[in-house]
């Protein structure tokens, strides 16, 4: 559906007295080579080059070339070649010589030579594509192949037996007599003979002519000569002259040949009476498809009785030349389309076809050659489409087919090509083809289709309201030729705006023009005669008005001045923009960007920005700008609409830019498409063909022709927020449920804007199955920050949507929502009850009982509602929950009606309710709430039925113990019964502590005190046995009990007091404090009471024995951290070095590892075993193994862990740990020591006091030296994302704890000063 563009013309005349013979591309200074002669009248061949935009030929060489055959008028070049790598440019001249010529000779070389001479002559010559063979056949019917440096490397002779090669065997596919008509018909004749047999008869308007074509890769070349005088044929040669086949006979075959550069094809002309048709041959010589050149008869005796054929370099242009014109032809759908008519400006038409050289690495690219002039082109292949912007967006695309304009609205429908919508028959071949904007015709919709064509334009008007199958009728039309200041020009673009305006380009040799129209003909036309590099007009995007912008490749400012019909010129400058580009543009689209201000700024009298235009182009490099920012490289086809900008890559990828107002801010999606919605696969050769945003659609076109109709996400979602922004709910609403799109969007986007407008929603989607379908779908997850994060641009983000995200929200994003349509409902009960009753099930958790009551509500109001009210909230929710609450609410009519809808046998259900509708209240709430297990409630019935017995068994049945002692808090007897009845619970649950209380609660001393001593509460546990009171023995065994139990868990601080005050026991109590490091207390007791012999027997004996195991202890510490922290140094290097042999055993020693392997499993990897495969004894990855974590592999490597064997990979963890603990040790024992060694001083111990010091310091100095090292930050980057399962799960937990673990503080330790530094 594409559309051949102008994009550049330029021209240049031949110089006085010379007469241009052929041309050739130097493709490394895009200049081209001119030959001009030798002719009958004079035999000066010259060489010239020619660069663009230059007006002026530069001169390389000139000598005369007589011919040296009789037969021969003049010698005549047949094929121009210039080489850029060694500026030496070849001439193939008929009369026999090879000449080269060197633009810059080197020493001892000659700047014209004459390499080659063939005195036969020389009847068709053609380079190979790769510069390296030269292809030449003689008069005497010989093929040449010679190579760059002109040695010959083999000679092939024509010969009639040649024609054997090939024996052609035609099935007669797709063919009428093939088609199948019955048993008789079919048996009549044989469906694989044709009814005619073509024999090769020569047409009168042959001429005679050889012609050699090589394929595109160089591997083969055909030559298309006359055989034996009676029949053309068609040889193809291998590239070492192997023949490989011969064409299979036509009739009025004539010497055009052309091989497609793809290689699939090639391609001839062959004349019937009245009409030319180019066929196609396939390389082994059978036909392959024809489509005809649609010349009338006049045009075939006149211009059209000489033709020649030529591919441009990617096959996909077709170049047909005649006498006095081109044509360029393309296929699509196996149709081909005649897309540009261009006239060569030669007064005298031509003897021989219109000399025509593509350019051989830009495929659009090509030169034509007249006597007088040469013409250089490039054109572009675009869409011609209508706007992309709504309400316009009707997805209009305009297809140039000759003298046939191919029209399809896409939105209504979608006509697949070569079919179209309407086919409007022009006058004259169309050259650009443009589409406006909607205006109003006749009170409707209608578009307005520009053409232009070589000698003027018409205008077309096509209604599209509801007859839009309307075919589109001409309204204007105007003839440029009779403007004498159209005069010599050459129309190239037309463009129309938005409002129906249109503006043309066009250009002659020395300046362009542009010129408007308007409904009453013409508008002004404006010239320039000092910006000559105009190329063309910027296709106006989603903005309307002024200025127009004209592409233009020059970076001074030039004057465009207007200049009336007859010539005039004013010098009122015009809003016309030229818009400079460092770049060559193919296809550009202008965007304007609106400002937004608030509305308050606006009536405080804040001036509106000016709104800024972006030109978006795509170079011919593939690269795509905005303004001279470039966005991407290897983009193929791009679009704009108000808000996104579309593009397609070589990559095979769709992606969307979000639009803002500064273009340095546009984020161009990465190359995610399983990852990021602003991307997605499409299928290779893909290229946009329209956009309508108003219906989310994107068409696409496929290679082969085919269309392709998406809706793609990002589209869909820029669509909806538009919809939300202008709360238009119900389009936004019915866009997601047709595109699947999550609803929350509709709050979450504008949450504030949302819920001010509930009421409005409402009243816009009216449905009660659609507002229900909204509710049911509501979740807490905002989707703009999660699923739909990705589309919205970080740029734009609207200050609303985080308005609400400022306060503390008590209550959830869904019962927010649900409130607001309850609040908004309520005076809508009678239309929408079904809603509200919805509302209220959609809160987060349920709100079934109002839902219930709303229901229970109807049967006095409206009882016809009730039936579908329960079938509703039962379809909702469970029916069985529906059953409890309605119970729960104490209403039996509304529970018989949920239980009708449930599964619920009646037999069941029927007497369970009639037995509660026989019970007074009281007992009959009871019996509910205990059915439904609601034992609180049931427990404050009993008590309202002042049933003290049956509540004390309800309470020691259901352990309701507190809610009982609540109830009775104001009856002193019932309130000790049910203590009694919980102390007596809690003693036996092991709640020794509060059984205790609960029993000195109640006086009851004996069993508190027994508690007491069973929680090891000794303070309690003593004092209530005296309160008792026990007697004295009993009271000792007692305290010693407790003294003994303390010991045990290393209170000897409590111990010790125990038998001072309770035992007297002085001298176990002193030992006792000694053995807690106590010696301060065991010093004062001993003092106290006078036991001065007890100050060597006991405190010396303490303190020796507390200096011996203190000691003991720092060494051992000391020896440890000596150890280990040297090992985890050792180990965290081996990780650093090679982290898979760490984590995955040596397996690849001595081999290189690449570096682009990642050290975290996934599902996806190939190798033989995990990350963990050597610490759970499996092979297989994670995926693959899943199945076979069990708990007993995630135990074994628990235990693995909890060893850390040396050399396991839980080593370093377990290191680690210990160090850890020792920090902790020392930390405890930091007052311990305090203690010991002012102990030792006070007993005049000093050198003791001293070691167990100076060793203290020690080790505390060690452990702040290595707590940086050992506890530095973990290095497991790259960890498993999700965490496995089984063995290899304990793993993935050890690296995590290493990221998460916290360093330790090591206490510092005071010295004493006594004992000096």
């Amino acid at each position: 559906m594409r559309n051949l563009r102008n994009i550049h013309r330029s021209l240049v005349k031949s110089p006085p007295g010379l007469e241009l013979t052929a041309s050739a591309w130097d493709v490394a200074s895009d200049s081209l080579i001119c030959a001009f002669g030798p002719t009958k009248d004079n035999v000066l061949l010259e060489l010239k080059r020619w660069k663009k935009y230059e007006t002026t030929l530069q001169p390389i060489a000139s000598w005369d070339a007589p011919c040296p055959l009789p037969d021969l008028e003049c010698d005549r070049i047949l094929d121009l070649k210039y080489f850029s790598d060694s500026l030496t440019a070849c001439l193939v001249l008929a009369g026999g010589d090879l000449i080269i010529v060197r633009e810059e000779p080197q020493q001892g070389e000659e700047k014209i030579e004459i390499v080659g001479s063939v005195d036969a002559g020389i009847s068709a010559a053609a380079w190979s594509p790769d510069e390296e063979l030269l292809a030449i056949t003689t008069r005497a019917n010989t093929l040449l192949y010679m190579t760059r440096e002109f040695e010959g490397v083999t000679d092939i002779t024509l010969t009639a037996d040649d024609l054997k090669a090939s024996n052609h065997v035609s099935v007669g596919w797709g063919k009428q007599e093939t088609q199948f008509k019955g048993k008789k018909a079919r048996a009549l004749r044989d469906p694989t003979m044709p009814e005619k047999v073509d024999e090769g008869v020569l047409s009168p308007f042959d001429a005679k002519e050889t012609t050699i074509s090589w394929r595109g890769d160089g591997a083969y070349l055909a030559v298309n000569s006359i055989e034996s005088e009676t029949r053309r044929v068609i040889r193809v040669y291998s590239r070492e002259g192997i023949l490989d086949s011969v064409s299979e006979p036509v009739d009025n075959l004539v010497g055009a040949l052309s091989w497609r550069p793809v290689g699939n094809l090639l391609a001839g002309i062959q004349y019937s009476h009245d009409r030319a048709k180019v066929v196609f041959f396939e390389r082994n010589g059978l036909r392959h498809g024809q489509f005809e050149l649609r010349l009338s008869k006049e045009e075939l005796q006149d211009w059209g009785s000489v033709v020649s054929l030529k591919w441009n370099v990617d096959s996909s242009v077709l170049a047909v030349c005649f006498k006095d014109r081109i044509q360029l032809w393309t296929m699509g759908n196996y149709h081909y389309y005649l897309k540009q008519e261009i006239f060569t400006l030669s007064d005298e038409p031509s003897q021989g076809p219109a000399p025509l050289s593509w350019h051989p690495e830009r495929p659009l690219n090509f030169t034509l050659s007249s006597e007088a002039c040469i013409q250089r082109f490039a054109y572009a292949s675009v869409i011609s489409r209508g706007p992309t912007s709504p309400p316009d967006d009707y997805g209009i695309v305009a297809v140039i087919d000759g003298k046939c304009l191919k029209v399809t609205a896409m939105r209504l429908a979608n006509v697949p090509p070569p079919m179209a919508l309407h086919e409007i028959a022009l006058e004259n071949n169309a050259v650009d083809v443009a589409v406006s904007g909607c205006i109003r015709h006749e009170g409707s919709d209608a578009v307005m289709i520009a053409v232009l064509h070589r000698e003027g334009h018409a205008l077309y008007i096509w209604s599209l309201g509801s007859e839009a199958q309307n075919t589109p009728w001409l309204s204007s039309t105007q003839d440029l030729s009779i403007k004498d200041i159209f005069s010599g020009m050459m129309n190239l673009q037309i463009v129309c705006s938005r409002e129906g305006s249109v503006v043309c380009l066009s250009n002659d040799s020395n300046m362009p023009a542009f010129w408007s129209l308007e409904h009453n003909g013409f508008g002004p036309i404006y010239v320039s005669e000092r910006c000559k590099k105009i190329e063309g007009i910027v296709s106006p995007g989603s903005h309307s008005g002024p200025p127009i912008y004209l592409l233009a490749e020059q970076n001074e400012t030039a004057g465009i001045e207007e200049r009336a019909l007859n010539g005039t010129t004013k010098s009122d400058e015009i809003d016309i923009t030229l818009f400079r580009s460092s770049h060559s543009v193919v296809e550009a689209t202008s965007w304007r960007s609106e400002a937004h201000v608030p509305t308050n700024d606006l009536s405080n009298g804040v001036n509106i920005p000016a709104a800024k235009d972006v030109v978006f182009s795509l170079s011919e490099n593939g690269t795509l700008f905005a303004n001279e920012r470039r966005l991407v490289r290897s983009c193929t086809s791009f679009l704009v609409t108000p808000v996104l900008l579309i593009f397609t890559t070589s990559q095979h990828l769709l992606k969307f830019v979000h639009l803002v107002d500064d273009i340095d801010a546009l984020e161009i999606p990465p190359d995610a498409p399983e990852s990021d919605e602003r991307c997605r696969s499409i299928e290779r050769g893909a290229r946009l063909v329209t956009v309508m945003p108003s219906i989310f659609v994107l068409v696409m076109q496929m290679p082969r022709g085919n269309l392709e109709t998406i809706y793609p996400r990002a589209l869909v979602l820029a669509g909806i927020r538009d919809s939300i922004n202008k709360k238009k709910y119900k389009k936004a609403f019915l866009a997601c449920r047709k595109q699947r799109v999550d609803m929350n969007i509709l709050h979450d986007h504008l949450p504030q804007q949302f819920l001010s407008n509930v009421g409005l929603f409402i009243d816009q989607v009216q449905k009660v199955e659609h507002i229900d379908l909204f509710l049911s779908q509501l979740r807490e997850e905002d989707v703009t920050k999660t699923m739909y994060r990705e589309t919205l641009n970080n740029a734009t983000e609207v200050s609303e949507q985080h308005q609400v995200e400022s306060f503390e929200i008590k209550i959830s994003k869904v019962n927010r929502i649900c409130d607001a349509f309850l609040n908004a409902l309520k005076d809508l009960t009678t239309s929408h009850f079904q809603n509200v009753v919805t509302a209220h099930v959609c809160k987060s958790p349920p709100d079934l009982d109002a839902g219930l009551t709303q229901i229970a509500g109807l049967r006095s109001k409206n009882p016809e509602l009730v039936d579908g009210a329960i079938e509703h909230i039962c379809f909702l929710a469970d029916v069985n929950r529906l059953y409890d609450n309605a119970l729960g609410l104490y209403d039996l009519e509304l529970a018989l009606l949920v239980a009708q809808q449930s599964q619920k046998d009646p037999k069941e259900y029927l007497p369970f309710l009639r037995n509660l509708q026989s019970m007074e209240p009281l007992r009959r709430q009871f019996s509910i709430d205990n059915h439904l297990g609601r034992f609180q409630k049931a427990l404050r019935h009993l008590c309202n039925l002042h049933a003290f017995e049956e509540v004390k068994l309800y309470a020691v049945k259901h352990n309701l113990y507190a809610e009982a002692l609540d109830f009775y808090r104001y009856q002193d007897d019932k309130l000790k019964e049910i203590m009694k009845l919980y102390a007596d619970h809690l003693q036996s649950n092991g709640n020794f502590r509060d059984a205790g209380i609960a029993y000195e609660y109640l006086h009851d001393y004996t069993s508190a005190s027994e508690s007491y001593r069973q929680a090891h509460l000794w303070k309690e546990s003593l004092s209530c046995a005296n309160l008792i009171p026990l007697e004295a023995s009993q009271f000792q065994s007692l305290a010693h009990s407790l003294a003994d139990t303390l010991i045990e868990s290393k209170d000897h601080f409590s111990a010790a007091t125990i038998h001072l005050d309770y035992l007297s026991d002085i001298p176990t109590a002193a030992r006792l404090f000694c053995n807690g490091y106590y010696f301060a207390d065991a010093l004062r007791i001993i003092s106290l009471h006078n036991r001065t012999e007890l100050l060597e027997t006991v405190l010396d004996v303490g303190l020796v024995e507390g200096m011996a195991s203190m000691t003991e202890l720092l060494a051992n510490c000391k020896t440890q951290l000596v150890k280990q922290v040297p090992r985890i140094r050792e180990l965290r290097a081996k990780k650093a070095e090679d982290p898979l042999a760490f984590f995955n055993g040596d397996a690849t020693e001595g081999t290189d590892i690449p570096d682009n392997v990642s050290l975290a499993p996934t599902n996806a990897s190939t190798t033989g075993g995990s990350l963990f495969t050597r610490y759970t004894n499996r092979t297989g990855t994670v995926g693959t193994s899943a199945t076979r974590k069990t708990s007993k592999n995630r135990r074994k490597e628990e235990r693995k862990k909890a060893r850390g064997k040396q050399g396991s990979v839980y080593e370093e963890e377990y290191l680690v740990n210990s160090v850890g603990r020792l920090i902790e040790r020392i930390n405890l024992v930091n007052e311990e020591v305090e203690r010991l060694v002012v102990g030792l001083m006070r007993r005049g111990m000093r050198e003791r006091a001293r070691a167990v010091e100076n060793a203290m310091v020690e080790v505390v100095e060690l452990c702040k030296d290595c707590v940086g090292e050992v506890f530095a930050d973990a290095e497991g980057k790259g960890g498993p994302e999700g965490r496995p399962k089984g063995g290899e799960g304990v793993l993935w937990d050890t690296l995590e704890e290493e990221k998460k673990r916290e360093v330790p503080m090591v206490k510092g330790f005071k010295r004493l000063s006594l004992l000096g530094g």
